[in-house]
């Protein structure tokens, strides 16, 4: 779906946080409509930043926040109401204004609240249908349907008789803060092929690579590679920036010359047709001062140190899933 087609329905997100405002400074720097987009969050100081960075977004704080972003409201006297018994907290654009219901909802809130506050939304969510996306870390979409189904009764379920709204599970990372992220995304059986181009098309406004996975299992393989990889460059960054200072370089020079290093070496990478084991042997001649460095580091265990990462961040993940999912429907 390119950026001429992309949704522009009624977006909802549930917590705004950083990743929530990565995800909705990438879509207006893309031509979402900002009269589309309204954000509950309950810290009232960030609905104020938020307002501040974009103005007329509507931003809701208090009790009932929550509901009326996915919900939305019939007229502006309906949200004053709401206002005047202090179930919510608007902002001037939100208050003179009434509410669609959202089409599409992303549950941007840590993942140690979802529980509570999927339970809460179970009820709009299951007569409205919206499209639910989730970038809770480490939350299943089983668990996020058993929240979803709280209070229903287990046979109507099966009968299908009562109905859950499809789930996309998405596994961004920090970079998206800066327009270039990478995300892994999974879609349960509900979700259709136009599900899944939404949630591509809001999901490509800040990362540059978005795959999906059809094992679920496979997002915790996407934390461990993309999900926590910025830190790893980071730490591999960070070393090779002391290495210079130890060496006699001052720290700003050794600084700038790693993060270029890194910004080049990507760029080559992604631009490339050889593949990576390729491009690293191109630069690296033998008995040179590149191949010198490759074989200290071979020889200290980079390789595995790196697969011990990558399969420790898939481990967390997987615990993460079952200490904060609970029991599987």
């Amino acid at each position: 779906m390119t950026q001429q087609q992309q949704h522009q329905g009624r977006l909802a997100f549930i917590g705004g946080g950083n990743m929530a405002e990565a995800i909705l400074g990438g879509l207006l720097a893309c031509g979402y409509p900002l009269s589309q987009c309204v954000v509950s969050e309950p810290i009232q100081a960030r609905c104020e930043f938020l307002q501040s960075k974009y103005p007329g977004l509507q931003t809701l704080s208090g009790p009932d926040a929550n509901s009326l972003a996915v919900q939305g409201s019939k007229s502006a006297s309906t949200t004053q109401s709401l206002i005047q018994d202090g179930s919510i907290q608007v902002n001037a654009t939100a208050a003179s204004t009434d509410f669609a219901p959202a089409e599409v909802v992303i549950l941007a809130v840590k993942p140690q609240v979802l529980k509570n506050v999927v339970v809460d939304l179970a009820p709009a969510l299951r007569a409205l249908q919206p499209l639910v996306i989730s970038i809770a870390a480490g939350i299943e979409t089983s668990a996020i349907a058993r929240f979803m189904a709280d209070g229903v009764d287990e046979e109507a379920l099966v009968a299908g008789s009562v109905k859950l709204p499809p789930v996309i599970r998405v596994m961004p990372n920090t970079p998206a803060l800066v327009l270039e992220g990478a995300a892994g995304m999974y879609a349960t059986a509900e979700a259709t092929a136009e599900h899944r181009e939404v949630a591509e098309s809001l999901m490509a406004a800040v990362s540059k690579q978005v795959s999906w996975v059809e094992t679920e299992s496979l997002i915790d393989t996407v934390t461990g590679i993309s999900g926590s990889g910025p830190a790893y460059f980071f730490l591999m960054m960070e070393a090779m920036e002391e290495a210079g200072v130890k060496l006699g370089m001052d720290r700003a020079t050794a600084k700038a010359l790693t993060i270029q290093t890194c910004l080049g070496a990507a760029k080559m990478a992604q631009l490339s047709s050889d593949d990576l084991e390729t491009l690293r042997i191109k630069v690296t001649s033998p008995q040179g001062t590149t191949d010198a460095a490759i074989k200290a580091f071979e020889a200290g265990g980079f390789r595995d140190l790196v697969q011990k990462g990558v399969t420790a961040a898939d481990a967390r993940s997987r615990t993460l899933a079952k200490e904060l999912g609970g029991a599987k429907l």
